[in-house]
């Protein structure tokens, strides 16, 4: 009994091989070539130019470095918890814009009515951009009435000398740049850099570019000309 079965198990095995083996060894298919496509050429759109802007200038992020590790969920931290140095050009300011009721003395307040802007300087990776991306720098003066002490201060100050007692900001504990920041020249700027940040009582906020608060800032291009308000200041 024994001997049968495994005589009807070697006879399975033999013709499951011998299928096996039929359906291996079919008729060859070689492969023809194709004359190449005659018809209409696709339309495909210009691949992108990617930026070739680097994320940093030796120790110092660049605009568009700061920026794109701002928005990174991988890099944000690098940018936002402890202070950095970012280098770029001036190419906006708000001091020219600053409304008449504010342009005064320090001591003096400004009327009610009387609402500006934090003073802001904006830097971008290429001089003279008006548009694309930029970087709002603050808290370097709490008020245009800081800036007007300043500007009458440092304008007694010879060309190629250093003020010898820079004017202080005691509220915000700052000394105000020397040179006044100005379009065109290019900076280095180090300070606490995020989405937003808080000028004494005032909430200042860029969602796309984002707000360094200025620390210490080094001139390393100087502007065309110095920083004026709409009437020439003091």
């Amino acid at each position: 009994m024994q001997t049968f079965y495994a005589q009807r198990l070697v006879g399975v095995l033999l013709a499951l091989v011998a299928v096996t083996a039929a359906g291996c060894g079919g008729e060859e298919n070689p492969y023809k070539p194709q004359p190449e496509w005659s018809g209409k050429t696709a339309n495909l759109p210009v691949p992108p130019t990617l930026p070739t802007t680097p994320i940093k200038q030796g120790d110092a992020y660049t605009v568009y470095g700061a920026i794109h590790h701002l928005r990174s969920l991988l890099h944000s931290k690098d940018v936002t918890v402890q202070p950095i140095s970012i280098v770029g050009y001036i190419v906006d300011s708000n001091i020219p814009r600053a409304p008449d009721c504010a342009v005064h003395k320090t001591g003096k307040k400004d009327p009610d009515n009387c609402t500006p802007e934090v003073p802001s300087f904006w830097i971008a990776d290429e001089k003279g951009a008006t548009k694309g991306s930029r970087i709002r720098v603050v808290g370097w003066a709490r008020n245009f009435a800081v800036i007007y002490d300043a500007m009458k201060a440092y304008k007694e100050v010879k060309a190629g000398d250093q003020p010898k007692k820079p004017v202080n900001d005691d509220m915000l504990n700052v000394d105000v740049p020397f040179p006044l920041p100005a379009v065109g020249a290019k900076v280095k700027v180090t300070g606490a850099y995020n989405i937003s940040k808080v000028v004494v009582s005032d909430m200042v906020s860029e969602p796309l570019g984002g707000v360094i608060a200025y620390q210490k800032i080094e001139t390393l291009e100087p502007a065309p000309e110095v920083a004026k308000f709409a009437k020439g200041g003091p």
